[in-house]
């Protein structure tokens, strides 16, 4: 057995004296870990670091074993990711939001994301724009998606601010008005508008898929979410807050 693919790099653990057992996120065969042998040595520290995009080629005898990667460089992020908090954390986050998703089950849409994301995760607007849309993203393959299109009393595309907790569909301010209290906040910047990202709407949109993936995910599983996601947020908002020009 043997293929050959674009990957980023989760993560790795240590596997004897000098190998390692590298988990990383592929382009056509989804989460993937992999024997590298040799891989805490000198030369191949900086390439198997979270973040970098690597050509893996994985061999094995029969298609359910660990296998074997070959490993090679294409591009090294992991010093400029060790920069800003948003992206210690936010790499961190994003690898155990695929961790939810089955091993060795392809999600390319998610590995193209996953590539876009990890090259803004240093401007904090961008990494939090980005990561919501993920999140929502995962929570779309695990087959919890939200409907964030249309209302879902009268069917309309105006004014959506809310999303209903039950069916985790978008709902006008019209329809919405005597269940708001019970309402989630549907920030503009994810129904549609052109509006960008600002501490308020990444706050209300980081409280949404939070509750949806609480809902569905963690608490069947009997889980706790990442607290690598309560540092990306933590650290996104503060940044954001800071560069608001009412902090001035």
């Amino acid at each position: 057995m043997q293929w050959s693919d674009q990957a980023i790099i989760l993560g790795i653990r240590r596997h004897g004296e000098s190998s390692v057992i590298a988990e990383v996120m592929t382009s056509g065969h989804g989460r993937h870990l992999g024997l590298v042998r040799s891989g805490r040595s000198r030369a191949m520290q900086p390439v198997l670091q979270p973040g970098n995009s690597v050509e893996v080629t994985w061999r094995a005898r029969l298609d359910e074993h660990l296998g074997e990667f070959r490993v090679e460089p294409l591009q090294l992020r992991a010093a400029r990711l060790m920069e800003t908090a948003t992206s210690v954390y936010g790499i961190q986050a994003l690898g155990a939001l695929l961790r939810l998703l089955p091993e060795r089950d392809p999600h390319p849409h998610l590995y193209e994301a996953l590539a876009v994301i990890v090259d803004h995760l240093q401007d904090p607007a961008d990494a939090g724009e980005l990561f919501v849309r993920f999140e929502l993203a995962v929570l779309n393959d695990l087959g919890f998606g939200l409907d964030l299109s249309e209302c879902a009393a009268t069917g309309g595309h105006d004014e959506l601010v809310y999303v209903s907790p039950k069916s985790g569909r978008a709902v006008s301010r019209e329809a919405g008005a005597p269940y708001a209290e019970r309402m989630l906040a549907l920030p503009a910047f994810l129904s549609g508008g052109h509006k960008a990202a600002d501490h308020e709407s990444l706050a209300a949109a980081f409280h949404l898929t939070a509750y949806f993936l609480n809902r569905h995910v963690y608490e069947p599983r009997g889980v706790d979410a990442s607290s690598a996601r309560e540092g990306f947020v933590h650290a996104t908002l503060k940044a954001l807050k800071s560069a608001s020009p009412s902090a001035a």
